[in-house]
C-alpha cells in the first residue's frame, strides 16, 4: 500500500529520538512536514539534520522544523505551538508520544512523580489536542494518535504510575473520538509492548548488555522477538493517512500479542 501524506502537517511530540524519530522519518519519507518536539536541543538538530537529508534522499516537499519544549510545563506548549503554527501552518496530523515508561511499586510513588507522569504523559495530549482541533475541525480533516502502553488495557503489579496514566490516555482517546467523529477528526491509541528503541538504549547503555536484553525480553513475547521502532512507524503512518478513514476510537496493540488483545 503506498501512503502518501504530501501536503499533510504534524506535530509529533518526544520527536528526536526512538519511536517518536522513527515516526518522523516515516512520515517526511511519505511527503508529511513535521514540527519535533522534544527538551534536548542538541539531539532536535541531529535529528532535524537526518530527516531533511531523508526528505532531500527521497525527493519529498516535506519541511523539518524543531522546537525545544517540556511537554509537561503549560506554558512552553503553548508557546512552542504557536511558533509551530507560524512556521508550518495549521496542523493535520498530531502524535502525542512525549514520556517514557518508568514502572514503580505504589509505595514508591510519591506525589511529585505522580503530577509529572500525569502533566507529561496526560495533560500535554489533552493540551496540544485542544490547540490543534479548531484547525482540523475547520478543514473537516484531522489525525490525533496517543502513544500508549498495553498497560492502559490490563494493569499490572509494579507499574505505577504509567499504568494508571495510560489507562487514563486510553480513556481520553476513545472519548475525544466520539467528538471528533462528526468532524472527521480520527482520533486513536498505539499501545505499545517491547520495543527495542531509545528507551532500551538509555536503560542498558552497554551494547552487549542490550542484545542479551533483547534476546532475553524476545522470549516473553509469542512472536519470539522485540519490535522494532519502524513497524511502530508504520501503522502510525498508516493511521495518519486517509486510508485510515473509518478507524477512529481505538486503542490498537503494538506488541506482537505480548500484552491483552481486548
Amino acid at each position: 500500500m503506498l501512503i502518501s501524506l504530501a501536503g499533510k502537517n504534524a506535530i509529533i511530540t518526544g520527536g528526536s529520538r526512538g519511536l517518536g524519530l522513527a515516526t518522523a522519518s516515516r512520515f517526511v519519507r511519505s511527503g508529511g512536514s513535521v514540527a519535533i518536539l522534544a527538551r534536548g536541543q542538541a539531539d532536535l538538530d541531529t535529528a532535524q539534520a537526518e530527516l531533511t537529508k531523508q526528505a532531500k534522499t527521497n525527493r519529498s516537499s516535506a519541511r523539518v522544523f524543531n522546537y525545544s519544549c517540556d511537554v509537561s510545563i503549560p506554558e512552553q506548549r503553548q508557546a512552542t505551538y504557536d511558533k509551530i503554527k507560524k512556521d508550518l501552518g495549521p496542523i493535520d496530523i498530531l502524535v502525542n508520544n512525549a514520556g517514557e515508561g518508568r514502572p514503580f511499586s505504589f509505595e514508591n510513588v510519591d506525589l511529585a512523580l505522580w503530577k509529572t507522569d500525569l502533566d507529561q504523559k496526560l495533560m500535554a495530549a489533552i493540551h496540544f489536542s485542544q490547540l490543534c482541533w479548531p484547525d482540523m475541525k475547520a478543514k473537516r480533516w484531522g489525525r490525533i494518535i496517543n502513544t500508549l502502553n498495553y498497560f492502559a488495557k490490563a494493569q499490572a503489579a509494579n507499574t505505577m504510575p504509567t499504568s494508571v496514566t495510560r489507562a487514563a490516555g486510553l480513556a481520553f482517546t476513545k472519548a475525544l473520538a466520539f467528538d471528533g467523529a462528526p468532524h472527521n477528526i480520527l482520533v486513536n491509541g498505539l499501545l505499545v509492548g517491547s520495543i527495542v528503541s531509545g528507551q532500551i538504549e538509555r536503560r542498558v547503555p552497554d551494547e552487549e548488555e542490550r542484545k542479551k536484553a533483547i534476546i532475553e525480553g524476545g522470549k516473553r513475547i509469542p512472536m519470539g522477538r522485540m519490535g522494532e521502532a519502524e513497524e511502530f512507524a508504520n501503522i502510525a503512518c498508516f493511521l495518519a493517512s486517509e486510508q485510515a478513514s473509518y478507524l477512529t476510537g481505538t486503542g490498537l496493540n503494538v506488541d506482537g500479542c505480548l500484552g491483552p488483545v481486548a
